[in-house]
């Protein structure tokens, strides 16, 4: 069982003992704090919150516990049901909110589940709210509120459709391109709430066809959940078996999206955000950002359309920092994340697929022809574990100081810079590891770069250094 508490939200596995799976007591614990921060936040006494929650098995339960818990605390609350990440950003400002919690473990598997916390613009919390949270929770610094003081419950099923209202206003989003191009698209929902929210966008787009794959809203995830290419096999199978035009996966929550060619070929992740940034900047000028472990695929399309590029630290909240600093116009992450300010500060696949679908549309190409304008940039993920009592930080710097000829950024463990390859080495907030990852413009000599640097490590670790 596994339980962790970290700026992005409480995660763990569910059942097991107090403290070390994702318990009830655990739920409350966490649930009261995060209720008595935003009662400090907003400096009110009876603040209002929006929950939702994807499909996951255990959702219904956490929800109710989530939900008491915080009406207990004095908090009202609007429960928006079976959602996604994206629509529960938003619906904090259509009920102009002090705050929300999505009930998702995001592409964790199906033993998994989480509170990731949002503020009251809709955004994920900082690193230093995160930690006056965790503070809070561990020293139990809050409290229940008496009987003629506790929150109150309502609801609201109509955030998706809402959400996807704001979608089709995006000047950007072109239904009656989409509509005249008579598209076959085939979703893969992974028995999660994009089951729901998809093929609704996608009928409010006009597609002409619309193949549903995975989208019973079960919870019982029909694969891994994370929208890798070796995850989604049977959407490529479909997708060629129906002579369809794309295809979309996402995850449970609905903020990653990955996309897949008329002959069944994946996009590949990394690409998501680099076309869909290709075609906005194709209208408006200006910046991009990605984190540092994304494909520079992004840099140099931006480049092109002639606006400056910007990496970020690991973690969307870090990207949103970073795109408000520059003034991005797109950004996200290369796990398929797209953050289009336009519309709201958050990885949203349904924003995604709109757009793509737009620049699909318009470009008069089909997918693969889309695909292949870009460069082909390989990436090479790797981990190193270490046991708890080793100094990683210590072994960085030292990787740092071998390769001190090359530019090396230090924005978020070690980016080591190489002529039009990277490699970039970062340790886990959660767990005693470090993560490896290299890019190239093959894969054997991405393989090949990530390679080299963990035999880097292992002499450091060795006291050959």
């Amino acid at each position: 069982m596994t339980l962790i508490s970290s700026i992005s939200g409480i995660r763990g596995t569910i059942g097991g003992k107090e403290g070390l799976g994702l318990t009830p007591f655990d739920i409350l614990k966490f649930s009261c704090a995060f209720a008595q921060w935003v009662k400090e936040d907003c400096g009110k006494d009876a603040p209002l919150l929006i929950v939702g929650r994807d499909a996951r098995i255990s959702g219904e339960m956490v929800n109710h516990l989530v939900c008491g818990t915080l009406m207990s605390c004095g908090v009202d609350i609007i429960d928006i049901g079976l959602t996604t990440t994206p629509t529960t950003e938003l619906a904090i400002g259509f009920h102009n909110a002090d705050g929300g919690i999505i009930l998702t473990a995001s592409h964790n598997p199906i033993q998994w589940n989480a509170l990731k916390l949002l503020n009251s613009k809709g955004e994920f919390l900082s690193a230093a709210d995160g930690e006056k949270i965790i503070e809070l929770a561990a020293r139990k610094d809050y409290k229940f509120s008496e009987v003629r003081n506790l929150g109150i419950c309502s609801s609201d099923d109509s955030c998706i459709e809402k959400h996807i209202e704001k979608i089709l206003e995006l000047e950007l989003v072109d239904k009656e391109a989409i509509k005249n191009a008579h598209f076959t698209v085939v979703i893969d929902a992974v028995n999660s709430s994009g089951g729901i929210a998809i093929p609704m966008l996608l009928d409010a787009l006009g597609v002409y066809k619309i193949i549903p794959l995975y989208c019973d809203p079960s919870g019982d995830f029909a694969h891994n959940p994370e929208p890798l290419s070796e995850n989604i096999g049977d959407l490529c199978e479909i997708i060629v078996k129906n002579k369809a035009d794309v295809g979309f996966a996402v995850d449970p929550d609905v903020d990653r999206l990955a996309i897949v060619n008329q002959l069944g070929e994946p996009f590949g992740e990394e690409y998501t955000l680099v076309a869909v940034a290709d075609y906005i900047l194709g209208y408006k000028e200006g910046n991009t950002v990605s984190n540092l472990s994304s494909t520079q695929a992004l840099k140099l399309i931006t480049e092109q359309h002639g606006g400056k590029y910007f990496a970020s630290a690991v973690g969307e909240v870090n990207v949103v920092e970073c795109m408000k600093k520059h003034h991005a116009v797109i950004g996200g992450e290369g796990n398929g994340g797209v953050i289009y300010p336009e519309l709201h500060y958050g990885r949203d696949a349904m924003a995604g697929i709109a757009l793509f679908l737009s620049y699909l549309a318009r470009s008069g190409k089909n997918c693969s022809q889309l695909r292949d304008q870009y460069p082909n940039y390989f990436i090479s993920k790797n981990k190193i574990s270490f046991t708890s009592e080793m100094d990683i930080d210590n072994i960085l710097k030292k990787i740092a100081l071998r390769y001190k000829s090359r530019p090396v950024s230090a924005i978020d463990g070690i980016k080591i810079h190489f002529d039009g390859e990277w490699v970039h080495l970062r340790k886990s907030n959660t767990e005693p590891i470090v993560r490896i990852y290299a890019e190239s413009n093959m894969q054997e000599k991405a393989d090949h770069l990530a390679l080299k640097l963990m035999r880097d490590v292992e002499e450091i670790i060795k006291g050959n250094e």
